[in-house]
């Protein structure tokens, strides 16, 4: 079954909520990298909140980009969503292996360290907007609360997992992020927190056969909701391409491209997000030079 987001919202308008099954998304990204499962776990969790948030972008052109700059061993993590919910994402080291954490889970914490979240709006202007927070705990949904709090100042909470078997796949992987609106009350907060700290994690809701939707209204028991009938379809999706990679060559400037052109004579760049692999001859090589500054 394809993956699926799911929004609604409050009838008084007070709760905005996006649940999201990302199973085959986070399969797709541990395809691609190879990963081993704390690392498929991090990304996984970092590629849902990304597609969650691509729902709040409003123009195709726009994108949102979710950075951890952290010092352990699995580097730094990237995640970046357009507003149709097609992410594409990386960690450095996807082949971190560390010891399980004291409850016996994956060390998604461990693995991240501690150093700086970038959030990142492209949004067509002339400069992106970014928001940066420290690092707390780099189990990614608590540091994404926090992001929210802190630089967004909207109170949210979010869920984010990812369960691997036994052959580093996928089982099952999806998310949640509720939010209060400006007129939510003090008890519609309450509420909305005394559910979520009583709710399974989301990868056992999803393994007993639950759907996104009945995700939804089970985080918002006892609340008259709406639920957008316009369901998404969160999808791996690259945008690399030959003409993209030629510009990053370009952009490396004269001096270093003269130098890859007198020691090598070809040059082959490698796409982060997908690992394809584009090769460039001597021939086009000294056309980029022209281009270059």
């Amino acid at each position: 079954m394809a993956d699926t987001l799911v929004r609604g919202q409050s009838l008084d308008g007070t709760i905005k909520i996006f649940v999201a099954d990302t199973t085959e998304l986070a399969g797709r990204a541990q395809e691609i990298h190879k990963s081993l499962p704390v690392a498929t776990a991090a990304l996984g969790r970092t590629l849902t909140i990304a597609a969650i948030m691509g729902q709040n972008l409003k123009n195709d052109a726009d994108s949102v980009t979710i950075q951890f700059r952290g010092d352990g061993p699995i580097g730094s993590i990237v995640a970046v969503s357009d507003s149709k919910s097609q992410v594409r994402g990386y960690a450095v080291n996807p082949l971190v292996d560390i010891p399980l954490n004291k409850k016996g889970k994956l060390d998604v914490g461990g693995a991240v360290g501690k150093g700086q979240l970038c959030v990142i709006y492209d949004m067509g202007m002339k400069e992106p907007y970014s928001g940066r927070v420290p690092i707390v705990t780099g189990e990614i949904a608590e540091d994404m609360t926090y992001y929210f709090a802190k630089s967004d100042q909207v109170p949210t909470a979010i869920g984010l997992g990812v369960l691997v078997d036994t052959d580093c796949t996928v089982k099952t992987a999806g998310g949640y992020m509720i939010q209060l609106m400006p007129d939510a009350t003090e008890e519609t907060a309450e509420k909305i927190e005394k559910i979520v700290r009583n709710a399974p994690p989301v990868t056992e809701m999803l393994e007993k056969g639950m759907t996104a939707e009945e995700i939804l209204f089970s985080l918002t028991d006892g609340f008259d909701m709406i639920v957008n009938n316009e369901t998404v379809t969160p999808l791996y999706k690259c945008k690399c391409s030959q003409n993209r990679m030629r510009n990053a060559v370009i952009s490396i400037g004269k001096e270093e491209l003269a130098r890859i052109i007198e020691e090598d004579g070809k040059c082959e760049v490698e796409c982060q997000f997908c690992n394809s692999k584009y090769t460039f001859n001597k021939e086009e090589l000294l056309k980029m030079y022209e281009l270059a500054r």
